[in-house]
């Protein structure tokens, strides 16, 4: 019980729940594009749903994600990845969701919001894993994902609109988000299983390394963004 009571398992928690916040936006649009053609009486029931079996599915692809990241050199690539979906997060959004099908049927819907939700969850489950590798004791990752997840759902279902208005208003939201993730996939990266030999895995080496994995995702978006513009 005391593990949840320390200041590392409500860090973890406030990232898990701003990684989904900020890369559950698209999750939200295809939520909405799938349940469009139900009946009223339907939609919710198809919001609620589809949802529930989005998360359910995404806990056990985070599952075996924080698995993986315990063997030699998956970290590494993990973060590779992360720096990655940060410098995104700051690159003008090409993508459109015009490959979404609606249907009038509600098995339909859900099932086209969890096939969705699947495709796109790539980066919310390397964010998620990595960032609950930092709660502290093992044990306790898996229940702090599923508490972290459980926050995010009514913000993702009932206030997505809200927040995506929040974040076109003060774009310092994204920037202060992809750089999170800049910083989470630095101290993922110095805690690989294959760098335990070199004794880098120090608080201040990790400190330092999300510090540089931070300002890293900061650089690279910032110029790939002026340069795509």
């Amino acid at each position: 019980m005391e593990a949840f009571l320390t200041p590392e398992f409500w860090l973890a928690v406030g990232q898990i729940v701003m990684i989904d916040i900020l890369l559950g936006g698209d999750n939200a649009v295809v939520i909405a594009l799938a349940c469009r053609n139900l009946p009223p009486e339907l939609r919710r029931k198809g919001i609620l749903w589809g949802t529930a079996g989005a998360i359910v599915l995404r806990v056990i692809l985070i599952f075996f994600a924080m698995s993986l990241l315990a063997l030699p050199y998956l970290k590494l690539v993990g973060a590779a990845l992360l720096l990655w979906i940060g410098v995104k997060l700051l690159m003008p959004d090409d993508e459109g969701h015009g490959n979404i099908q609606a249907s009038d049927k509600l098995l339909a819907a859900i099932k086209t919001i969890i096939v969705a939700d699947f495709v796109m969850s790539v980066d919310n489950v390397i964010g998620i894993a990595g960032a609950a590798q930092g709660a502290g004791h093992e044990g306790h990752q898996m229940p702090l994902v599923i508490f972290g997840l459980l926050v995010s759902i009514p913000i993702i279902v009932w206030g997505s609109t809200f927040v995506l208005k929040l974040m076109d208003r003060f774009p310092l939201i994204i920037t202060v988000g992809a750089m999170l993730l800049g910083w989470i996939a630095g101290t993922l990266a110095i805690s690989d299983p294959a760098l335990t030999a070199y004794a880098l895995d120090t608080d201040m080496n990790r400190y330092a390394a999300g510090v540089a994995g931070a300002l890293l995702v900061l650089g690279l978006g910032t110029l790939l963004s002026r340069k795509k513009s």
